[in-house]
């Protein structure tokens, strides 16, 4: 068990390691910023950071359909275009690198090649809500989670299994009010996941036989907007991108905050997380500027 001792987190400060260059912004109208960003010119968007398997950070940019791949001298290009919304991005144990798309669902990416295919456009003829993040377990069944618009008004966002083996599509949870992030704990025993809109972190336990049960809530927050990308830490805690709050909560096994990375851009929109490949270091996407952010990882 945990031992509870209510201290004040520990703030780190992040600092700016990267920022998509003027070439590559596109300052124009997009019918994502029309419908999410109350119309404003919105010229790059980042989600979705996971580290290739050739060592380089790859994002998306949602409003212009973008995968880039960002090498570690700030070295930006742009790897494929999917025609949709691409959001968040995990990387296959092949080396290929499979998209959220809001728009088209569950693509997957060549990152050397740049060439995109569908591996899930809709169920049972219906088409998704809006998919936003995905995760694999070390079988190599993905967890998906299925947004859309929903929030407090329309608390029926999803949540989603695929076997890529069998082609088994399991809906495990269908009542988020705006499911987000997906993390599984690093016993891959309990699925986390970042419900936006009600502010909330939810925590449910994998059954044996792989359903859901007892989801709970697992840490509640605050602000304008909520909860974002998540990842898990090795040694059983949780990053907590938010969307409002200006960085990343650290949680531990028992959902107390211990280490808050705070974003150095005043007005910052952290939306997600991921662990470098060392283990030593945290990378976030600040969407609103652009720019991608680090911070070391806590003991």
């Amino acid at each position: 068990m945990w031992n509870l001792n209510f201290a004040p987190p520990v703030v780190i400060e992040a600092r700016v390691i990267a920022a998509m260059p003027a070439a590559l912004r596109l300052p124009r109208r997009s019918a994502w910023a029309d419908a999410n960003k109350a119309g404003h010119i919105v010229d790059c968007f980042l989600e979705g950071p996971v580290f290739g398997a050739d060592g380089a950070l790859y994002v998306t940019d949602i409003p212009h359909g973008r995968i880039l791949r960002v090498d570690g001298d700030n070295d930006w290009c742009v790897v494929a275009e999917t025609g949709g919304w691409p959001n968040g991005l995990a990387r296959h144990r092949d080396g290929s690198l499979w998209v959220a798309d809001y728009r088209l669902g569950i693509l997957r990416c060549d990152p050397a090649t740049g060439q995109v295919d569908t591996v899930l456009g809709e169920r049972n003829s219906e088409s998704f809500k809006g998919v936003n993040d995905l995760v694999f377990d070390r079988a190599g069944r993905l967890y998906f989670t299925d947004q859309g618009q929903t929030g407090l008004h329309d608390p029926h966002g999803r949540v989603y299994r695929y076997d890529p083996a069998s082609g088994r599509l399991d809906l495990l949870l269908a009542n988020a009010p705006s499911p987000n992030g997906i993390a599984l704990d690093a016993n891959e025993q309990v699925l986390f996941v970042a419900v936006t809109r009600a502010n909330q972190v939810w925590r449910g336990p994998l059954m044996r036989d792989g359903s859901l049960s007892k989801m709970g809530a697992f840490r509640t927050f605050f602000g304008t907007s909520g909860p974002d990308g998540l990842a898990s830490t090795p040694a059983g805690g949780l990053l907590v991108a938010h969307a409002s709050l200006g960085g990343v909560f650290v949680l531990n096994a028992g959902g107390e905050v211990t280490h808050f990375l705070k974003s150095p851009i005043a007005g910052s929109t952290v939306t997600n997380v991921a662990i470098r490949p060392d283990g030593g270091a945290v990378v976030m996407t600040e969407s609103a500027t652009g720019a991608i952010l680090e911070a070391p990882l806590p003991a």
